[in-house]
């Protein structure tokens, strides 16, 4: 790139205030490693060859990945204490606008990036001729999560919570529910669906695994935005859970990490199983499912398979990406980029992000691809 798009990049951002580029010490493995885990010998080369960047960094987007960017953040900055992380959970969509508009030095989006996402992102503002890319860092099971009084244990099939979000069934005690449920006392109380009102990728996975499984009740594509008109409605992940926590009859989708233990969370129909919230779960369906077609080199897409149904599968998942350049003009900005997703992809940052979120660790060829795709990186 030249030196125009450099500037064009930086004078309209702000989200890189760069001290300097100094030269340090990285620290070994051992009792000081921050994530309470070993270093493997691959993260230790990558500490060792990243450079040393101090300044503040801006990322921003899902808000699922909330509590995991809380623990990656802590842990990179007390092995990097000159550089400060800032991530505003603002919704998937808002992160990939905010990144393709030049503002954020990367997004974090529960869907992977649109066709005219990608052609945007060589704009010169956003990431120049080279583009973007999609790389895995989170997966995580949606819940369906519920206020029911005195109702702890409860079975959704993919037809009635497409019955539920349309508005075809309106009661708790609806014999389609109570069918599902010989074992609950479903309560005679109106049922209030609670979707998301921003841009959201949770949403976007949420509508793919309805239209996959239940595609003769809900017939809308997938999609960031909610497709149906009226409803109860909230922002972010910590909106549509606070409306079901002071809602009696209220259910919603989000992430399992933002549930909270006030709410009870729905066991979902797969296959002739009743199935809860699992990070393995949704890890064996990831590792089932391919990647997209026609996607750039180490864009790392994935087209989940909403209806596989191997022995605890837990398909209503989402698989959150960090969105980045193919190359950083800046070398600070690139260098952390680098250092940052290089993190967040190995095993210590997935372990991190397990421990605060409950998601599922990368693994096997989708975690090596991720790592070689962050190395791929150009910078300066």
């Amino acid at each position: 790139m030249d030196s125009d798009v450099k500037l064009s990049r930086i004078s309209r951002t702000g989200y890189a205030v760069v001290v300097g580029v100094l030269a340090l010490t990285v620290t070994g493995c051992g009792s000081d490693d921050p994530t309470g885990t070993a270093t493997t010998g691959a993260a230790a080369a990558r500490a060792d060859d990243a450079a040393a960047i101090t300044g503040t960094f801006k990322g921003a987007g899902s808000s699922a990945q909330e509590n995991a960017v809380k623990a990656w953040t802590a842990s990179f900055q007390g092995a990097h204490p000159g550089v400060t992380v800032n991530y505003e959970g603002v919704g998937s969509g808002a992160g990939r606008e905010q990144f393709l508009a030049g503002g954020i030095a990367w997004a974090g989006s529960d869907s992977a990036m649109k066709p005219e996402e990608l052609t945007a992102a060589q704009d010169p503002q956003a990431c120049g001729a080279d583009g973007a890319i999609d790389v895995p860092v989170y997966i995580s099971p949606i819940a369906l999560a519920f206020n029911l009084p005195g109702v702890t244990s409860l079975n959704i099939s993919p037809a009635n919570a497409a019955k539920i979000f349309t508005g075809a069934l309106t009661r708790w005690d609806d014999p389609a529910l109570v069918a599902d449920n010989p074992d609950a006392d479903l309560p005679d109380l109106a049922i209030t669906a609670v979707h998301r009102s921003d841009k959201s990728g949770t949403t976007n996975n949420f509508t793919d695994w309805l239209h996959q499984t239940a595609g003769d009740v809900w017939t809308a594509e997938k999609g960031d935005e909610w497709p149906l008109k009226g409803g109860d409605a909230a922002e972010k992940t910590s909106g549509v859970i606070g409306v079901v926590t002071s809602t009696e009859g209220a259910i919603t989708y989000a992430d399992e990490s933002g549930v909270g233990a006030a709410l009870g969370v729905a066991a979902i129909g797969v296959g002739d199983q009743w199935v809860t919230p699992n990070a393995q779960g949704a890890a064996n369906v990831v590792s089932t499912s391919p990647l997209a077609d026609g996607r750039a080199a180490n864009d790392l897409a994935v087209e989940l398979d909403r209806t596989a149904a191997a022995k605890d599968d837990y398909p209503l998942l989402l698989v959150s990406y960090a969105i980045a350049c193919r190359h950083y003009p800046d070398q600070a900005e690139g260098d952390f980029v680098k250092a940052w997703l290089g993190y967040l992809v190995s095993a210590e940052g997935q372990q991190v992000a397990a421990q605060a979120a409950g998601s599922a660790p990368l693994a096997g060829a989708i975690a090596t691809s991720a790592a070689a795709a962050v190395e791929a990186i150009t910078v300066g």
